[in-house]
């Protein structure tokens, strides 16, 4: 019998916020040939991540660990949602989003982008600064 079962390791990313600081990590869950069709992306217990939005893709998250405050910037307001164990979000593209874990311990988020991440495409993802969000700018 000729099995096909297949074993490798999942590629893990160390994460830095705007000031260099290591605030988490993702890693792939599941790919379909060069794309990421989901990932783990886990936030340190008071670190945030942020912003950016994703020109293509939406977000669809899924809170397995901890909890954390999604932050979106939608039409000049800020607005915010408390994710805790099973909650799931739904983020159209488009959307400046932050992710900031308010808890004590490590969170984590399982995002299923919508449609998979692809290493090809450039400048799909534009980060910006709360200063620039405020200001209107747009890149």
């Amino acid at each position: 019998m000729i099995s096909q079962v297949s074993q490798e390791n999942a590629k893990l990313v160390k994460t830095f916020d705007l000031n260099g600081r290591e605030n988490g990590f993702l890693m792939e869950l599941f790919k379909d040939g060069e794309k990421t069709a989901a990932y783990l992306s886990t936030c340190s217990p008071g670190a945030f991540k942020g912003y950016h939005l994703h020109r293509v893709r939406a977000a669809r998250y899924v809170c397995l660990k901890g909890t954390m405050k999604i932050i979106l910037f939608v039409k000049g307001v800020f607005e915010e949602y408390l994710l805790n164990f099973g909650d799931r979000l739904f983020i159209p593209n488009n959307i400046p989003t932050g992710l900031q874990n308010v808890g004590t311990e490590e969170a984590w988020l399982i995002n299923y982008p919508d449609p998979p991440y692809d290493p090809n495409l450039k400048d799909e993802q534009v980060d910006y600064t709360e200063a620039e969000l405020r200001q209107g700018v747009v890149k």
